[in-house]
């Protein structure tokens, strides 16, 4: 059976960040690698003029998103949930909505729990799922990596954060490569 090819455009993209909150997030398997490419692609995403949908599970328990990225992420709010998926959250749901775009641009923790169940619930309603790999960890790499096979086969489609860039740029002609280019050195 011949795969559809699904780049990401940027016209149709949106950036969702699930979960990446204080202690927690230092216990994901290479936390500060992870943590930096989200950073990244937060960055990269936001010169390239795509909506950041941006989630964090129940926060007056796990604490805020890590400032790292709650830097890159200013002037944008969390919504805070207690469902694993952010589908599960009707605010969330509608942001992602109102976004009127269709493919999924996806990263955060954990990879085997609130990352794909919101990579599901988004198959199932028909969204392109792109998992920026290296944006997205668990505190096993066991766990995470069953998450990605899982997910993989379910009809995500894998991916990093420096494809993903270039993807959405698709040509060095384009007026930010230049910036995007310099957050990846």
């Amino acid at each position: 059976m011949a795969h559809h090819i699904d780049h990401p455009s940027i016209d149709d993209s949106l950036l969702l960040i699930v979960d990446v909150q204080g202690k927690l997030a230092r216990l994901m398997h290479e936390s500060e690698a992870m943590i930096r490419q989200q950073r990244i692609l937060i960055q990269g995403c936001r010169l390239l003029g795509l909506p950041v949908v941006w989630a964090e599970q129940l926060p007056d328990k796990l604490g805020p998103t890590v400032p790292e990225l709650t830097e890159a992420l200013e002037g944008a709010q969390p919504f805070s949930k207690s469902s694993f998926g952010c589908c599960g959250d009707p605010d969330l749901m509608q942001a992602i909505e109102a976004t009127g775009r269709r493919q999924v641009l996806l990263c955060g923790i954990e990879a085997h729990v609130c990352v794909w169940q919101t990579a599901a619930e988004l198959r199932r309603r028909d969204y392109a799922v792109h998992l920026v790999c290296d944006a997205i960890s668990s505190r096993s790499a066991f766990n995470r990596d069953i998450a990605f096979q899982r997910m993989s086969s379910a009809g995500m489609h894998l991916s990093n954060v420096e494809m993903v860039l270039f993807e959405l740029m698709r040509d060095a002609a384009h007026p930010k490569f230049r910036a995007v280019s310099q957050l990846l050195k």
